[in-house]
């Protein structure tokens, strides 16, 4: 794959920021033009997808931002984190049964307003949140509207621990949930695991760890692992191009008297795929473009 450009999905392990992988995979990739789509905890595991070269242009542009987790919520605990890795704020003996967390767990099913957690990444005045929440300092945050469309219970690992699943909308924060939970039923609790094994369009069964990514670049196979951009895009139309119509697309030129319905396509040409289009008054004309201009 000329220049590294696709998308890898990344199985990422406990322990590692977001940004450790791409530290790490600029290493291995031998390029600095990397992006990521949904930053995960470092006590997080699972789905990342990282975007090399010009498919960093799509990280943005996904149509699909739901996720989807596999979380392990643990009762009679919490902490200034909303996970076990925290401070304990607070214990306590409470009984919760499998059939008491999914009716509470119903109760959250839906359109929600969710307030971010303090240790998140998101900014108040240019500063993150965690690094406030790091000076013992708690400013007000505003509520956003999520969505979860599946809470399930899907194991009971003990008296007082479950492993739940979660489908969600984008910028849900899964710990908050959790906390959540515990405040309907009465009963502090935390996340003690979380695994992300969907995000948008990419899922577990397509993802790689950083082992059998760096053992693909030492046997120069790492094409094999690499997705291709258009996988993004494959809710739209394609639109198939002759040469010189795809010549005049890459120079940035529109092209007149082009009768197709008005919208929005994935342009391929000859060369391949060549990004994304729009037809306006049977005009064709660059929307975005994945690959060099000429």
């Amino acid at each position: 794959m000329s220049g590294r450009n696709g998308i890898l999905v990344v199985d990422k392990p406990a322990g590692w920021t977001s940004f450790d992988v791409i530290a790490k995979l600029r290493g291995i990739l031998k390029t600095r033009k990397l992006g990521h789509s949904g930053t995960l905890d470092p006590m997080a595991t699972g789905v990342l997808p990282v975007f090399a070269g010009n498919a960093a242009r799509a990280v943005d542009m996904q149509p699909n931002h739901d996720k989807a987790y596999r979380a392990r919520i643990r009762f009679g605990l919490s902490t200034d984190t909303g996970d076990v890795t925290g401070t304990v704020l607070e214990t306590a003996d409470c009984v919760v049964n499998e059939e008491m967390l999914q009716d509470a767990l119903a109760g959250f099913l839906g359109p929600q307003m969710q307030t971010p957690p303090m240790y998140s990444a998101v900014k108040i005045n240019g500063t993150p949140l965690y690094k406030l929440a790091r000076q013992g300092k708690t400013v007000e945050r505003t509520a956003r509207p999520v969505t979860f469309y599946r809470l399930e219970v899907l194991e009971v690992l003990g008296c007082s621990e479950f492993e739940i699943l979660v489908e969600c909308s984008k910028g849900t924060y899964v710990r908050t949930l959790v906390e959540d939970v515990g405040k309907a039923l009465g009963c502090p609790a935390c996340l003690s695991g979380l695994r992300r094994i969907q995000a948008g369009v990419f899922d577990l069964s397509g993802s790689h760890t950083l082992e059998e990514i760096q053992k693909a670049a030492d046997e120069n196979r790492l094409d094999e692992l690499f997705l291709p951009v258009e996988t993004v895009f494959t809710h739209l139309e394609k639109l198939t191009v002759d040469e010189d119509t795809e010549k005049r697309l890459l120079n940035g030129a529109p092209t007149y008297r082009f009768y197709k319905k008005d919208g929005v396509y994935r342009a391929q040409g000859p060369s391949g795929f060549l990004g994304l289009v729009r037809v306006e008054g049977s005009v064709l004309k660059v929307d975005k473009l994945f690959v060099e201009r000429a």
